[in-house]
């Protein structure tokens, strides 16, 4: 079993996710894993940083698929006993004008970005050695659909004491209301993206709670990050930030400093802990 430190980031075989990769196998004192669902894409990437200087290493991991997961997890447990730096960057977002009915996009953008991270930390959080790392990319537009939630939704996202099964649960309740058409009434706002980030801000309060309840002398830190608007497909070429400059804040959580007890179970931006 290796005794080297080992860095997993989930999607990253282009925008964010790479230019993550790219600045952990130049600042992380271990093996760096780049993971896409297409192993020819990962490779391809990974060949790309080769040729400058890098030296990434690979492994397939599709978080839609549970099977795929675990065998990430088992291959972790066995080669390293156990994780030093997650970064769940893997998401997918429709474009503005796509013409998907709302209810398919809905159940399309939550089962990859709540579900699927979810899963993804279900599998892997138990596998954080003491003083690991957990960034959980999540975005801005969480904040401001958060905002357009009704007043009773608000108070439920934010409270301290919201548990996982609770979380699960409206967020499984906002797909089914779109599909009944009535989410609106139901005091959702209209993006299924912002929603499904939300889950995964809420998420990782719930999970930073935990890691405090359950495992308090690991130093184990865990924050959800906005990275920016990134000029990557996703956001598509007119957003402000490089994919380098989208990568610095969920760099700088993943490579807290093993003296640091803080930012955990934050929101953070522009390496920045906002408010909730």
């Amino acid at each position: 079993m290796s005794s080297v430190p080992v860095a997993v980031v989930t999607g990253s075989n282009k925008g964010i996710g790479l230019a993550i990769v790219r600045a952990l196998c130049k600042q992380f004192p271990g093996d760096v894993y780049l993971t896409c669902r297409d192993p020819g894409r990962g490779q391809a990437a990974v060949e790309q940083l080769q040729q400058e200087g890098l030296r990434p290493l690979f492994h397939q991991l599709d978080i839609d698929d549970l099977q795929s997961i675990r065998a990430l997890r088992d291959f972790l447990k066995e080669k390293y006993g156990g994780l030093n730096v997650l970064v769940n960057n893997a998401g997918i977002a429709f474009k503005v004008h796509d013409t998907t009915p709302f209810a398919v996009q809905a159940e399309v953008t939550l089962k990859t970005n709540f579900f699927g991270t979810r899963n993804v930390c279900t599998e892997l959080l138990p596998l954080m050695k003491p003083y690991g790392r957990v960034v959980n990319v999540s975005s801005m537009v969480s904040s401001s659909a958060l905002g357009r939630c009704s007043q009773e939704l608000q108070q439920k996202f934010r409270s301290d004491s919201i548990t996982e099964e609770e979380l699960v649960q409206l967020m499984t309740k906002f797909v089914e209301d779109t599909k009944k058409s009535i989410h609106e009434k139901e005091g959702w706002p209209n993006t299924a993206y912002g929603v499904s980030k939300i889950g995964v801000t809420v998420l990782s309060r719930i999970q930073a709670r935990l890691l405090n309840e359950q495992r308090k002398g690991d130093h184990i830190l865990l924050n959800a990050c906005c990275p920016g608007w990134v000029r990557t497909d996703m956001a598509g070429p007119k957003a402000t930030k490089s994919p380098e400059e989208g990568a610095e804040t969920p760099v700088y959580l993943a490579l807290l400093p093993s003296s640091a007890d803080a930012p955990h179970g934050q929101f953070v931006s522009d390496k920045t802990v906002r408010p909730w």
